[in-house]
Order: C-alpha cells, then structure tokens, then sequence
C-alpha cells in the first residue's frame, strides 16, 4: 500500500503532518505497519485532514 505521502511534510502544534494528516508516531509505524493497520492511518490521516479544513 502506498504511502500518503504528499512531500508536503511539516508538523503542525500537535505533531502532525499539514501535508498527509498523520501523527509523527503514524509516520515512524508507516514502514513496519501491516496494510489492515495502513489502511487504519489512512483514515485516520484523512479525517484529520478534513475536520482541520486541509485537502487529503
């Protein structure tokens, strides 16, 4: 499964990413994480994205 990556890495007040919407600890579990997991992120990222406004 492929990353969220969008290049756009700086982490806002509370660690997380205004380009992809994960938490630091999300990125640093992104390699070893199996895909049910990635896909847990995902979505995580997604509606953090969302509910701060930022495209996903």
């Amino acid at each position: 499964m492929a990353s969220p990556c969008r290049r756009l890495c700086c982490l806002d007040d509370a660690d997380v990413c205004v380009g992809c919407g994960r938490s630091l600890a999300e990125i640093r579990e992104w390699g070893k994480a199996d895909d049910s997991r990635r896909r847990q992120i995902r979505t995580q990222a997604a509606r953090r994205q969302a509910q701060a406004g930022r495209l996903s």
